[in-house]
C-alpha cells in the first residue's frame, strides 16, 4: 500500500496543476474577451489543455498504482476494474 504522505503529495501536486490551469483558462477567457491576437490565445489554450490532460493522467496513474498495490483494499471506495481504468485513460486521448 502506498504511504499516506505520498498519496497526499500526489494529490497536492495534482490540485496545484489544476489550479494553475484554472488561472491560465481565466487568462484565455480575458484575452478572447479583449480581442487578443488569435495566435496567442490558441497557444495559451493549448497550454491549458495540456495541463488538464497531465492532471488527468496523473489521477489515473495514481488509481492504477493503488489498484496494483492495495489488492482491492480501498475502504469506502469501490475498486476500479481494469476496464474502467482503460476507459478513463482513453477518454483523455
Amino acid at each position: 500500500m502506498k504511504p499516506e504522505s505520498t498519496k497526499s503529495d500526489d494529490l497536492r501536486k495534482t490540485v496545484n496543476r489544476l489550479k494553475r490551469a484554472q488561472g491560465q483558462l481565466a487568462a484565455v477567457i480575458a484575452a478572447v474577451e479583449s480581442g487578443a491576437d488569435c495566435r496567442a490565445v490558441v497557444t495559451q489554450l493549448a497550454a491549458v489543455s495540456s495541463a488538464i490532460d497531465r492532471a488527468g493522467f496523473t489521477i489515473i496513474s495514481s488509481a492504477m498504482k493503488e489498484c496494483l498495490t492495495d489488492q482491492g483494499d480501498t475502504g469506502d471506495k469501490k475498486p476500479l476494474r481494469v476496464e474502467e481504468l482503460e476507459k478513463l485513460f482513453l477518454a483523455l486521448s
